[in-house]
């Protein structure tokens, strides 16, 4: 695309140094109107700098919204029906975060008749590709800029000159190299980069934000209780909480108890590999949880499917591919399966471990009756032969035959 092509463009906005050069940018080169759009997901900064700093660029619409309910109702609690984790650990905070904000800015675009979008995802990581196939996903024709893909500043000492020339404001901190690159929302804050690039060098304990170390954390365990409607947490310790208040408690009792810490080297959509740190105290939290839920009230076999189709329904989410039909048709085989997980469960938080001590259900599928070591009136031990010799009837042809 070239000047001309665009007339008015939505841009994700921080209000950093990067969108704000961005901003400058796309003004210079396309010689278009920029909306800008600031979401607040909980990433806990204060946003209205962000508009001050719109105002400066002669910016006329501004949106800065509020939408940490939202993030945690239509997107977290959704994702955590699956007990999704990317490659075995990762609790995909960031990757989560992203079809919300695609979403908001197409339909930004609509309301303010703008013709294209833009973003200040580089050409390296992930979040070029979650943005734009939500783009896409969402308005087929939107034109999307991508300026990492497409100006000459390449680094750091570059965009600080643009900056610097077109009297943009630089946080001090910014005006060296950044120690590390942070993400950060409701779900969890990350860190990447510089100083984490060595995955042999362990992180300093100045790169962890949201929780304590476990060796600082509290020599008592701290006891909660989470209560579960139809599969998402409704309650801790029997009080009613909105989905955002609820994952800021969690985050607030994992965080306290170094609950949530992760050292990652994972495998980009991209094709590279990327070592993290990753901060979930609350999701971790959550997590086990919902596993101890479903452990009373969901049936085996619907579990053992959950449990296999969670991993490419992770990989969906991680690529990128929220709005795709596939992740909406497990997404309604895993909220079938939730309609009669509800109750409380008990957790012990200590010293970085979460650990289940009780939990309970009007729901259970758990029969005393049937396990109990004593004397039942339910179950036959005697019926378990002939239930094993048919399981070994295969295995015993085999063996016969090729004797």
């Amino acid at each position: 695309m070239t000047s001309g092509d665009v007339k008015k463009v939505v841009l994700a906005y921080s209000g950093g140094l990067d969108t704000s050069v961005i901003l400058k940018w796309l003004v210079e080169t396309y010689d278009c109107e920029v909306v800008t759009f600031t979401a607040d997901l909980g990433q806990g900064e204060e946003l209205e700098p962000a508009r001050a700093k719109a105002e400066m660029f002669g910016v006329k619409e501004i949106y800065i919204e509020d939408l940490r309910e939202e993030f945690v109702r239509d997107y977290v609690f959704p994702m955590f029906r699956a007990n999704a984790l990317y490659e075995g650990v990762y609790l995909l905070g960031t990757s989560i975060a992203r079809p919300l904000i695609a979403k908001r800015q197409i339909e930004i675009a609509h309301e303010t008749g703008a013709d294209a979008v833009s973003h200040g995802a580089t050409g390296k990581g992930n979040d070029q590709v979650r943005f734009e196939l939500g783009y896409y996903a969402l308005d087929p024709d939107i034109k999307v800029i991508a300026p990492w893909r497409e100006w000459d500043l390449t680094s750091r000492t570059k965009l600080i000159e643009f900056a610097e020339k077109h009297q943009i404001p630089i946080a001090k901190d910014k005006r060296g190299e950044a120690p590390f690159s942070v993400d950060a929302n409701l779900l969890h804050i990350s860190a990447e980069g510089k100083v984490l690039e060595d995955p042999w060098v362990e992180p300093e304990e100045y790169l962890y934000s949201r929780s304590v170390s476990p060796e600082a954390a509290p020599d008592t365990p701290t006891y909660v209780e989470v209560g579960f409607e139809a599969g998402d947490p409704i309650s801790i310790d029997g009080v009613a909480m909105s989905p955002a208040t609820l994952l800021t408690k969690l985050n607030e009792l994992g965080g306290a108890n170094g609950v949530g810490r992760l050292d990652l080297v994972e495998n980009r959509f991209v094709g590279m590999k990327s070592r993290g740190v990753y901060e979930t105290p609350g999701g971790t939290v959550l997590l086990v949880a919902h596993r101890a839920m479903e452990s009373l009230t969901l049936d085996r076999e619907a579990t053992h499917l959950k449990d296999e189709l969670m991993p490419r329904y992770a990989k969906l989410i991680y690529n990128g591919f929220w709005f795709a039909p596939e992740r909406e048709m497990i997404q309604a085989l895993i909220d079938k399966s939730q309609e009669h997980v509800s109750g409380t469960v008990r957790l012990k938080l200590y010293k970085g471990n979460v650990v289940v001590v009780g939990r309970q259900s009007p729901n259970s599928l758990y029969s005393l009756e049937h396990v109990t070591f004593e004397d039942d009136e339910v179950y036959d031990q005697r019926d378990a032969e002939g239930f094993i010799k048919l399981q070994a009837l295969r295995l015993r042809l085999a063996k016969a035959m090729r004797n």
